[in-house]
């Protein structure tokens, strides 16, 4: 469907903005308890915990603006690789019955977004277009 092709670049941006939206909130249950707080986090949290939810801020709304997507997004699928590994593998091999399934999803569509771009609506697609 050579008709699609255009939209492409703009629906990688769509997925580049939800996730990470989504990815942001979770950082944002850990610190400031918003929408409501992470369920299952301790208060206060460890320091491990806490770079985490920096990450998921501060990387998510890089992310979600389209700056520094290649970078940002590989340091973000690695960040939820090791919180897989860490947080849901002990529990179990299959992800849908160790809770981790959000984790995997974050990591692989984080290690896409690393190899394709922030897509058509980003900051980085703005500054390539600037002589």
């Amino acid at each position: 469907m050579p008709n699609l092709d255009v939209w492409a670049p703009r629906v990688l941006s769509l997925l580049r903005i939800v996730s990470a939206l989504l990815f942001m909130e979770h950082g944002l249950m850990k610190i400031f308890h918003f929408p409501a707080a992470q369920p299952g986090a301790p208060d206060p949290l460890p320091t491990l915990l806490l770079a985490a939810a920096c990450l998921e801020i501060g990387g998510g709304a890089l992310l979600a603006l389209g700056f520094f997507t290649r970078p940002v997004a590989f340091i973000l699928s690695g960040q939820m690789a090791v919180a897989y590994f860490m947080a849901h593998a002990p529990a179990g091999f299959y992800p849908a019955l160790n809770g981790g399934e959000a984790a995997v999803l974050y990591c692989f569509t984080f290690l896409y977004l690393a190899l394709a771009g922030g897509g058509e609506w980003s900051v980085d697609a703005l500054a390539r277009k600037k002589p």
